[in-house]
């Protein structure tokens, strides 16, 4: 069962690029936006280009169609992150990962609808767990006890960056692209660099305010997002290789494990390093998490080995 754990570090080196964003965003980029860690989120990924370059010298080696397919995967990638980052700035992180287990519902949905993919009554009811548990966590208690609704600044990108990153898997899908997985990650961080080169040119209030944070927090800042890329690209290679090692299927079970690292990374951090990061941890707020996590992780269990 190596492979398991292989494929399980994935997901809990994306957990903490999650704290990573969420420290840069209130920390260093409270002022200037999302658009600065968007802009060293895109502009950092060209680091990772020579990585993939030096383990596979055919990447370059690619039909037109099958890079234009990629470009759009990488622009959908883009999206993916800007609506992550909305909602990250303005809630806690381990609510916003849980929207994550939404991707399969849309992906899904979009198979039935682009692909003519067949839906069974098993895997509608396993998507209808997973709503269910991201329906939980769309709502609050406060400090009366009382249920209200989030702010929609963090429903609604969620969803969308769900469903961009479902829509890139099916356009994947589409195609029948059959290159393999160094080729994809190149092209899809190379995407990633061009974009923020053209959000650095064309919108000025994201140049100036990267300019300015960089100027005025550069040692730390630069070391924080180097170290932020340095994780994600090393969970990226960690699950590709896992997929070398294991189906499919087991490897994306895997990726439902997110939530989970990311509460218990959120736990640790409140108690024992609150001027980091602050996270809602009143038995309350845990209880409602881990409900909504365990639904949602028991829905992808179904909805990926139960059809």
């Amino acid at each position: 069962m190596s492979w398991f754990f292989i494929a399980l570090l994935g997901p809990f080196l994306y957990a903490l690029t999650n704290y990573i964003d969420k420290v840069l965003l209130e920390r260093y980029f409270k002022k200037s936006g999302i658009g600065t860690v968007l802009l060293f989120s895109s502009l950092g990924s060209v680091f990772a280009l020579p990585f993939f370059l030096l383990i596979d010298r055919t990447v370059l080696d690619v039909s037109f169609v099958n890079i234009l397919i990629l470009a759009i995967k990488g622009m959908l990638g883009v999206g993916v992150l800007w609506c992550y980052l909305i909602a990250l700035r303005d809630e806690e992180t381990s609510v916003v990962i849980v929207f994550y287990q939404l991707v399969p519902v849309f992906g899904s949905i979009l198979g039935y609808l682009v692909l003519g993919e067949v839906l069974t009554h098993m895997q509608l009811i396993s998507m209808a767990i997973i709503i269910l548990g991201t329906t939980i966590i769309a709502f609050e208690v406060d400090l009366d006890n009382h249920f209200k609704l989030r702010k929609k600044s963090t429903i609604i990108p969620m969803l969308g960056a769900s469903f961009f990153w479902a829509l890139g898997g099916t356009i994947f899908k589409l195609v029948a692209l059959k290159e393999n997985l160094w080729r994809s990650l190149f092209w899809e961080n190379l995407m990633f660099v061009l974009v923020g080169i053209c959000i650095f040119i064309f919108i000025r209030s994201y140049r100036e305010n990267f300019i300015s944070a960089f100027k005025s927090n550069s040692k730390n800042i630069l070391s924080l997002n180097v170290l932020n890329e340095s994780i994600y690209i090393s969970g990226n290679v960690v699950v590709a290789y896992a997929y070398l090692l294991a189906p499919v299927g087991l490897v994306l079970l895997t990726q439902s494990f997110q939530p989970i690292f990311v509460l218990f990374i959120g736990v640790i951090l409140t108690v024992f390093f609150p001027k980091i990061i602050v996270e809602k941890i009143e038995a309350k707020h845990i209880w409602q998490k881990i409900i909504a996590i365990s639904l949602t992780g028991i829905g992808t269990y179904l909805l990926l080995f139960y059809k």
